[in-house]
């Protein structure tokens, strides 16, 4: 069966964890001993005065001109090799990323950004990973990303966000796949599937999830 795989992209190919704790220690927002990476930084920044405002300010930077210091997660080079290797695994990129930050008054541009990583990454170099110019798709809402993947007839779809996936219209023929990253250790779920979806806590076991009977 020809498979076409949808992933998100911030949180689930890009992994943002060190950039989020330096930018965020550098300008005194987080405390020196907070551990863990994203999650925490954000977790903690909410629960201040003015934190939502404080969170976003912090994700217009790690998103825009911090971009270059991000990294692939561990064991997406691998799954993407795969892909390409395969000949019937057809990836699309699908992300809720809007043009421009909230409160960035430098307006640096963050598909543009984005798409450099990717370039970067060699995302669509024939030696690289080989994406086709037509697989990256930026959506300004969550709604549009939902019937992007609709669109695409996507067999599978792997995302960081568990309300993207619960959304009561993303389409019911697509195999949802929840790549936990850290949260496994907290949650306890990983590898274990829902009524509705995978729970993968890493790229490998997204890999044995996509692969397994395909």
């Amino acid at each position: 069966m020809a498979l076409r795989i949808g992933i998100d992209f911030d949180n689930t190919i890009v992994c943002y964890d060190e950039v989020f704790v330096r930018i965020a220690r550098a300008e005194g927002l987080i405390p020196g001993d907070l551990k863990g990476g994203k999650a925490e930084v954000r977790d903690f920044l909410r629960k201040l005065s003015g934190g939502e405002e404080k969170w976003q300010r912090l994700q217009g930077r790690v998103y825009g001109d911090q971009m270059d210091s991000a990294s692939l997660f561990e064991g997406a080079a691998r799954f993407l090799t795969r892909c390409r290797e395969r000949g019937d695994a057809r990836v699309f990129i699908v992300s809720h990323k809007t043009e421009f930050g909230h409160f960035d008054a430098r307006g640096i541009n963050l598909r543009d950004a984005a798409r450099a990583w990717m370039m970067r990454h060699r995302f669509f170099d024939k030696d690289g990973f080989n994406l086709p110019g037509d697989a990256l798709y930026f959506e300004p809402t969550r709604d549009d990303k939902i019937e992007r993947i609709a669109r695409l007839d996507c067999t599978h779809f792997i995302d960081d966000l568990e309300e993207v996936l619960e959304d009561s219209r993303f389409p019911a023929a697509t195999r949802r796949i929840l790549f936990l990253n850290a949260r496994s250790a907290r949650s306890g779920r990983s590898g274990r599937p829902t009524a509705d979806y995978d729970v993968c806590a890493d790229w490998r076991e997204i890999e044995e999830a996509v692969f397994a009977n395909a």
